[in-house]
């Protein structure tokens, strides 16, 4: 057991934030582009977390006398109150390709609890993380926001493969044919028809008793599949910016970001990209160009400019809670910005030794990338650019330990989910390079997973497995679909892949049994939660996710999405009639 005083509070506080920065690699969001180079950052923030790790351990060793490993600093972190628990799982429920089995874990909140007929189970999707990352969706999020309303219990239940949720000995092609959305959702089925709770009498196993099915994103979109898939176990589903479209190449996620974000810096962002990519044509120009952002050593164009879009993955990491969201996109623009008052200025050209001329917006972004990503991610004097930034190596993908949990990810998007970045279609200003097409987004399905003896990675994602389910117009009595507010195609650049698109879907009607929703533009400040320069116009990524224990303390809009959403849920709880029993 820890001890539980104040030595250890740096730690905690350190371990809890970090999973909200821009480099959650398990979250889409930081799998932006979806290529090698999301990997190359991946080794090279875990090797940096790791040190990091180590000297707090040295630090912790040195104040109270004994070393804390990872696992435990993790635990310590996580909210003491919810204790895992496991359920037993076959690897495989339909093809008798193994009799392997894993332990699924799940963490209950039990604390609004009142035992009676009807009191529901609102259970969250793990999707494509550790479980325990959403426990804090569990203490004061929307698990326990509608426990609360309802009286009901809520929990998070962990995906298959991610976490501790592990039942094979390593991530090869082979090992991971089971990691797919058909297996996944029949996890929670076998779960919600068979689960007990340590701590609680009463059979709350579906269909006997109301199961609300939640998630975000990816998870959203399987909290849908749920709803429509098992009717007779999932009584309601909430499905936040779900991305029931699969899709091959999703530029629009970039370009959602170019039309949304604050005008200067997307003008900015733009007229450096075109110069880019126009100084690039020119073979004397690309050396002086890599060398003044830090790359000089940097062989490939295409991962040259793959660099260069690091800041934009943490636009969806944006939150209405600071101690949640991240500002590493705000502050990137005002840097873009710099301190000059128009984009005339930021558009002056400036001649440098040598043959380079850029603009002063390309030196700021420079700047930017050499201060933030190169001194940050490849500062091991052992390692030259090539090492950390280059793609063109296979062996440096092919690790399959279970450490190499980049893996799980990468090998959906690889066989089901598509969602390649690439540069918008010619005509659309683009905010990544043009360089940046699908060969090279889709390389590392072939680099990491080489034919297995039993299973081979599709030679391009198969999204039409996903969009069978319901694609952009997935419905059903007791679903809600909630998204952010749109400005220009959206703020959340998942939304063109969600019910709630601009570029597919239909115009829906909110009723309350089938609510269509968005959280609107927020219109509230708080003084000193958010930096000068930052630009935040409408709710981005699954905004009504995450909660304050003082309600009050909330942003006008999500308090708003958080009482629509247990208006709703007590609704469809009147309808409920109980198990249907045989004379």
């Amino acid at each position: 057991m820890l001890p539980r005083d104040g030595a250890l509070l740096p730690l905690i506080v350190l371990a809890a934030t970090s999973s909200s920065s821009a480099f959650d690699f398990h979250s889409p969001g930081f799998l932006h582009n979806r290529d090698a180079q999301a990997v190359n950052f991946w080794k090279l923030h875990r090797a940096a977390s790791m040190a990091r790790t180590s000297k707090q351990q040295q630090q912790y060793a040195t104040q109270v006398g004994t070393g804390v490993s990872q696992i435990q600093l993790a635990a310590a972190a996580a909210v003491p109150e919810f204790h895992v628990e496991t359920f037993t799982q076959p690897l495989d429920h339909f093809y008798n390709s193994t009799d392997a089995t894993f332990p699924q874990r799940f963490w209950v909140n039990s604390r609004h609890y009142k035992p009676r007929p009807g009191a529901p189970v609102i259970v969250i999707d793990g999707g494509e993380t550790n479980g325990e990352d959403r426990l804090p969706f569990l203490d004061t999020g929307i698990a326990d926001i509608l426990a609360r309303a309802t009286g009901g219990v809520g929990v998070v239940l962990e995906h298959r493969y991610y976490g501790e949720s592990i039942g094979v000995q390593n991530f090869s092609t082979d090992a991971l044919r089971w990691l797919n959305n058909e297996q996944a959702l029949e996890d929670s089925a076998n779960f919600m028809r068979n689960v007990k709770f340590q701590d609680i009498d009463e059979d709350l196993t579906a269909p006997n008793t109301p199961w609300i099915y939640y998630g975000d994103s990816y998870a959203g979109a399987r909290a849908a599949h749920m709803r429509v898939l098992y009717p007779d176990l999932v009584f309601g589903a909430i499905a936040l910016s779900a991305v029931t479209h699969a899709v091959l190449t999703n530029w629009e996620y970039m370009d959602v970001i170019r039309l949304a974000a604050d005008p200067k810096c997307s003008s900015n962002l733009v007229n450096s990209i075109t110069t880019i990519d126009r100084l690039l044509k020119f073979h004397h120009l690309r050396g002086p160009l890599k060398k003044l952002f830090g790359l000089g050593g940097l062989e490939s164009d295409q991962d040259f400019v793959s660099v260069l879009t690091y800041p934009l993955a943490s636009w969806q990491d944006r939150n209405w809670d600071p101690a949640v969201g991240s500002t590493t996109f705000d502050h990137f623009c005002a840097t873009l910005n710099g301190h000059t008052p128009t984009l005339k200025d930021t558009a002056r050209t400036v001649v440098l030794p040598g043959p380079l001329r850029a603009n002063v917006a390309l030196l700021n972004y420079a700047k930017w990338i050499r201060e933030n990503v190169v001194n940050n991610f490849c500062q091991d004097p052992s390692l030259t650019l090539e090492d950390c930034f280059g793609t063109n190596d296979d062996v440096k993908y092919q690790a399959t330990d279970l450490s190499q949990d980049w893996r799980l990810w990468v090998f959906q998007f690889c066989t089901q989910w598509g969602y390649l970045t690439t540069a918008p279609p010619h005509g659309t200003p683009a905010v990544i390079s043009r360089l940046l097409d699908i060969n090279y987004e889709h390389k590392i399905c072939a680099q990491a997973f080489p034919p297995g003896e039993h299973y081979r990675v599709p030679s391009l994602p198969n999204v039409s497995a996903a969009n069978a389910l319901g694609d952009y117009h997935i419905a059903a009595d007791r679903l809600a679909f909630i998204d952010g507010e749109a400005r220009g195609p959206a703020v959340d650049p998942w939304r063109p892949y969600t019910p709630h698109s601009n570029y597919g879907a239909l115009e829906r009607d909110d009723t309350l049994l089938r609510p269509f929703k968005v959280i609107p533009g927020t219109s509230t400040r708080r003084k000193g939660w958010f930096p000068p320069e930052t630009f935040l116009s409408g709710g981005v990524h699954h905004w009504d996710e995450n909660g304050l224990r003082e309600g009050e303390r909330e942003l006008k809009e999500i308090r708003e999405i958080h009482e629509e959403m247990i208006e709703f849920v007590k609704v469809w709880l009147k309808d409920w009639e109980g198990p249907v029993t045989e004379a």
